[in-house]
């Protein structure tokens, strides 16, 4: 069982930053089963797990991060889908989940006709980014969110726009297989758009290579091309191709709940704390 009080990468819960407003962070990939989903759920767990406050908003129509959080369909009458119709506000929607400080906005195959229902309004990129700040404001005297993890589509649609829009930075789970970089390039042509147009404050926060086999010959020339091509944006930490974390989302936990001590959890863990860890950086640079 994870506590608050657990050190990670020789972190305390004394070394985390404080936030005034919560960080925004889109876990975006246009292509799908890169980890991404696995990604939002286990960061926002070792978060959690340091004491921040986290809050998952799941954008996917599969709504795979909230049944791995063990939310079940039925207590997912409210989604994301009326959040961005305009029919909820975000305290509406949030649900909490089986870890402490772990909160999720939960997905459900209605998401999949919100694009057609806005996609003539004139806010269509906006509804998500006015729904978290109307959200935070009215929370200001009540419980806040340090961070707000944004799981999207498998693909760069009128959704992934809004997370964009929303979001402050970008984290990119990128699976090391030979088509990596064609994907990965397509994503930050669309994210350099974004930033030109619509969200001047988005940047990539970093790339985590996910699936790795280091028996894998390509597995290792993949992360040696990624790391020449993205330099330190990509996270020292590695996530391994692992049994266990495969498993985890069929008992609706976190593989940090499922099962602490494996490979796949301690690597989550890890990116967690270099997450903490260039938040930091931006903060000191930022005062």
């Amino acid at each position: 069982m994870i506590k608050p009080y657990d050190t990670i990468g020789g972190m305390t819960l004394i070394d985390a930053p404080q936030h005034r407003q919560p960080r925004i962070l889109a876990l975006a990939n246009q292509k799908g089963g890169v980890g991404k989903t696995t990604t939002a759920i286990n960061l926002g767990t070792a978060l959690a797990a340091i004491g921040e406050r986290v809050l998952i908003l799941d954008l996917d129509p599969q709504g795979n991060a909230s049944t791995g959080l063990g939310i079940d369909k039925k207590r997912r009458n409210l989604s994301t889908y009326h959040l961005l119709a305009g029919a909820a506000t975000l305290a509406d929607v949030i649900k909490s989940t089986v870890v402490p400080g772990l909160y999720v906005a939960p997905s459900t195959m209605e998401l999949l006709g919100v694009e057609l229902e806005i996609a003539q309004e004139r806010d269509r990129v906006q509804r998500l980014r006015r729904a978290i700040v109307d959200g935070t404001a009215a929370a200001a005297q009540g419980e806040r969110f340090d961070y707000v993890l944004i799981d999207c589509p498998p693909s760069l649609n009128l959704i992934t726009i809004n997370a964009l829009v929303a979001s402050d930075a970008v984290l990119v789970p990128l699976q090391c297989e030979f088509f990596a970089l064609e994907g990965l390039s397509q994503l930050l042509k669309t994210v350099e758009q974004v930033r030109s147009n619509l969200n001047a404050r988005l940047t990539i926060h970093g790339v985590v290579l996910t699936m790795f086999d280091p028996r894998n010959n390509l597995a290792n020339q993949v992360v040696a091309d990624v790391r020449q091509f993205m330099g330190a944006k990509v996270y020292d930490t590695v996530i391994p191709r692992n049994v266990r974390v495969s498993e985890a989302p069929s008992h609706g936990k976190p593989v940090l709940l499922y099962d602490l001590r494996c490979a796949g959890s301690q690597a989550y863990l890890k990116l967690a704390s270099e997450v903490i860890q260039r938040e930091r950086a931006l903060s000191a640079a930022a005062a």
